[in-house]
């Protein structure tokens, strides 16, 4: 037998063009681009979850240090100057004692609120917890305390709903920022109920 040889006959195309490798490379680099877009918003989302988790960690510590002390629950009370960033205590000069307790308590909430669990250059920067955490209690009347924890949230979403009040207005950016009228403010609430039992 003898073996034959194919030519190419006119017409036929073998081989790949440059112009279907050029398409290529672009389809192949958009769905790079679209992975790398996809990756930052996923590494937000879980920024924003993992402040989310710690905030509601410490709206608990507080409704519990509340609730161990229903007694002076008035003085947990915040007014119009929240705990956490901006507010300033030196726990070390607080003394341990049960007739300091409420001192304390709002001491150490206000230290955790701003990151006290982790630190940087020589513990001069808190960065343990949410981005601007700040924590009220306010009293709602008739035996109800709302709890609030506010926090700087990483992309502008809608505005807090009214009658939360906590960090109003503390966390809006510069003109022509999209952290605007509290779209990037985060809260979380609670409401601690205490019993008049007289």
């Amino acid at each position: 037998m003898v073996a034959t040889t194919r030519r190419a006959t006119p017409g036929t195309q073998r081989g790949v063009s440059l112009v279907e490798a050029l398409v290529t490379i672009v389809i192949i680099a958009l769905g790079l681009l679209g992975l790398v877009g996809l990756q930052s918003r996923l590494q937000l989302s879980e920024i924003e979850a993992y402040q989310r988790s710690q905030a509601m960690i410490l709206l608990e510590d507080m409704a519990n240090r509340i609730s161990m002390n229903r007694a002076a629950i008035a003085n947990y009370l915040t007014g119009n100057q929240p705990l956490g960033t901006g507010f300033t205590c030196n726990l070390a000069s607080i003394p341990d004692t049960s007739a300091n307790r409420i001192a304390r308590d709002r001491c150490e909430w206000s230290m955790a609120l701003e990151g006290a669990a982790a630190t940087i250059n020589s513990g001069a920067n808190r960065v343990g917890t949410m981005v601007g955490g700040r924590g009220c209690v306010e009293n709602l009347g008739g035996g109800e305390y709302l709890i609030t924890v506010a926090w700087q949230g990483q992309v502008p979403l809608s505005t807090p709903p009214d009658g939360v009040a906590c960090g109003a207005s503390l966390y809006d950016g510069d003109t022509g920022s999209p952290c605007r009228e509290d779209r990037c403010r985060r809260t979380l609430t609670t409401i601690v109920r205490v019993p008049n039992f007289l």
